[in-house]
C-alpha cells in the first residue's frame, strides 16, 4: 500500500495592516478545511499579517506535515508572485528539505471568475433599485 504524505494547505495572501482583512483570509482557510479533505489549512501572509510564509511552513513542519500545497490568494500574477514568492519558497524549501512544497497558480484566469463577478453584480441589482 502506498503511503499518502500528511498534506496541508497554506493560503498565501498579501496581508494588510487592517486586521479584519487578514481575518477574512483566516476565515476562508477555516471554510476550506471544513469542506475537506485537507484539515490542515492555514492563512499565511506576504506582508502585514501573521504568520508570514516562513512561519507558516515552520508551523506545518512542527505539526508533522510532509507535503504543503501553497495556494496564492492573489487575483493577478503580478510582481509579488513573479519575484517575491519564488524567492520565499526557495528559502523555506532550503530550510525544510524534508517537506514537499508545491505552488498552485494564482486565481487569475480561473474559469469560475466571470461567474463570481456576475454573481456580485446580481447581488447589487437585487439590493439596489434601478435609477430612473
Amino acid at each position: 500500500m502506498k503511503h499518502e504524505p500528511a498534506t496541508g494547505i497554506l493560503l498565501f495572501a498579501h496581508g494588510s495592516p487592517v486586521e479584519e482583512a487578514n481575518q477574512g483570509v483566516r476565515e476562508l482557510a477555516a471554510k476550506v478545511a471544513a469542506a475537506g479533505p485537507y484539515h490542515y489549512v492555514r492563512a499565511v501572509f506576504l506582508d502585514g499579517g501573521q504568520p508570514d510564509l516562513a512561519g507558516g511552513v515552520r508551523e506545518a513542519a512542527e505539526a508533522g506535515l510532509e507535503r504543503l500545497m501553497v495556494i496564492p490568494y492573489f487575483l493577478t500574477l503580478g510582481l509579488h508572485l513573479r519575484r517575491d514568492m519564488p524567492r520565499l519558497i526557495a528559502a523555506v524549501q532550503a530550510e525544510y528539505p524534508q517537506l514537499e512544497i508545491r505552488v498552485a497558480q494564482s486565481l487569475e484566469g480561473h474559469p469560475l471568475m466571470p461567474s463570481i463577478i456576475l454573481e456580485r453584480v446580481q447581488e447589487l441589482t437585487a439590493k439596489t433599485p434601478a435609477r430612473k
